[in-house]
């Protein structure tokens, strides 16, 4: 499968922000989606995942009740809507996909991931 993000972009703190994912290739309803950021000098860690059906979703503590995953498999895009943007959000955001057959709450090291997107910026002024 291959990801392209988009959607990044220069927000004030506390303003909101939508990330999509458009995949391409194989049966994207075959995948658990997820997102991940990385800021300069840190590892690349957790966002958010989702489950194949969008039935069940995760979240790193850091973003729950701010951010929300979800997906259209129709459409074959994945969506991150960011709220309450902080300064320490700011970060290259990717989204990842992989076919583990995991409960959803398990998946959130990358090196689970087999797939990723290119990356988009999302840059949080104070």
């Amino acid at each position: 499968v291959q990801l392209q993000a988009s959607g990044g972009g220069l927000v004030q703190a506390g303003g909101s922000l939508s990330l999509s994912c458009a995949a391409s290739g194989r049966t994207f309803s075959a995948y658990i989606m997820a997102w991940f950021r990385q800021a300069p000098g840190k590892e690349r860690e957790f966002v958010a995942a989702i489950s194949r059906y969008g039935t069940r979703s995760n979240y790193a503590d850091s973003v729950k009740g701010r951010f929300t995953i979800s997906r259209d498999n129709a459409k074959n895009t994945v969506y991150l809507q960011m709220n309450s943007l902080k300064p320490e959000d700011m970060a290259v955001y990717y989204c990842a996909a992989t076919q583990r057959d995991q409960l959803i709450a398990t998946v959130y090291r990358p090196t689970q991931y087999a797939y990723w997107g290119q990356g988009t910026q999302v840059t949080v002024s104070s």
